[in-house]
């Protein structure tokens, strides 16, 4: 009995240890799973590291920064460091060179980031440089990468070996724009700051005695007139569209309207069966035959307008005569002077 017993509780064991072996297989595969998904396939994953250096302050660029080449994201600013604390430790302080490294991590395939190694330093004879740049009106610095001219913009100088693929870069416009501003203000003196400011004070009291100068009352009185203008004119304006409005509101006017609508429908009409085609074809006809007449019988024309002209002027002799002496038209002429006797009375 005691050995049946003894077989049975190792059986349960076995298949307690067998049972709690695959719990923490399928928890740790869970585990793993869950660390791929949330990032952890970064760890398996390609990638192409470069820096670059800065000889004047990147204030703004922050870790995680995005980088772009010509707008297309490209990846992230994952580290930025000191020159003196990574590559100028053993260099004494006077002949460091002080620049701020700025390391960039871009995510791409193994083939891609081999041939980003094998380009990178073509690309930077061609003038391909990192400059940081702001991101619209927040005042966030990205970093930018651009071709530029590499004979205004040249590599940085150093004395170490870049432990990744080195970039070089360009200042951004805004550091531009700050450091000719303090080199402006540096070298001002302060004869030159004395000369600005009586310069200053010159073009007040100019600008004071011009405005006492200017005719106030003729431009408040030239002002009232312009407005009594404008008043005048917004009443005419105000006439006008009230007669606009008896005109539209008048009857006669809607039925002129719709017989313009009924006339130009009626046209569209015979536009649309050809009538109008035709008759406009009929009078190109006539004129034709017309011409030809007229060319045909010019002569007879000719003849037939000057009897016209002779009867006209016929015509208005007539009627000069009767308007002179209508009795002679109608007797014939004046009467005949009777001869008297002699002797009668």
């Amino acid at each position: 009995m005691s050995r049946g017993r003894g077989r049975a509780v190792r059986v349960e064991d076995g298949k307690h240890y067998r049972r709690l072996g695959i719990f923490i297989a399928v928890s740790l595969s869970l585990l793993g799973a869950a660390i791929f998904v949330l990032g952890g396939r970064e760890w398996w994953q390609s990638s192409f590291t470069f820096e670059t250096y800065f000889n004047n302050s990147v204030a703004g660029l922050d870790l995680g920064a995005p980088v772009r080449f010509r707008g297309v994201p490209l990846g992230q600013v994952t580290q930025i460091l000191t020159s003196a604390a990574t590559y100028e430790r053993d260099v004494p302080l006077n002949r460091r060179r002080e620049y701020i490294v700025v390391r960039v991590k871009v995510n791409v395939s193994a083939a891609e980031a081999a041939q980003m190694r094998r380009d990178a330093l073509a690309l930077s004879s061609r003038g391909l440089r990192a400059q940081t740049q702001l991101a619209g009106i927040t005042g966030q610095q990205y970093l930018a990468l651009d071709f530029m001219d590499p004979k205004k913009y040249p590599p940085l100088e150093f004395e170490w070996t870049p432990k990744y693929t080195y970039l070089p870069s360009a200042p951004s416009s805004v550091g531009e724009i700050v450091s000719k501003a303090q080199t402006f203000l540096a070298s001002l003196n302060e004869a030159d700051i004395k000369q600005l400011g009586q310069n200053l004070n010159r073009l007040v009291s100019d600008v004071d005695r011009k405005l006492a100068e200017l005719p106030v009352a003729e431009l408040s009185g030239s002002a009232q007139g312009v407005l009594a203008n404008a008043n005048a004119t917004l009443v005419k304006l105000d006439s006008v569209a009230n007669r606009l409005d008896s005109l539209v509101g008048n009857p006669a006017l809607g039925q002129t309207l719709q017989n313009v609508a009924g006339l130009s429908a009626r046209l569209r009409t015979l536009a649309d069966n050809g009538d109008l085609d035709r008759l406009v074809n009929g009078m190109n006809e006539a004129a034709g035959r017309l011409d030809v007449l007229l060319g045909d019988n010019q002569y007879d024309v000719r003849l037939i307008v000057q009897d016209l002209r002779m009867t006209a002027a016929n015509l208005r002799a007539l009627s000069n005569n009767i308007r002179r002496d209508p009795a002679g038209i109608l007797l014939g002429g004046p009467p005949e002077k009777i001869q008297l006797p002699a002797g009668a009375p």
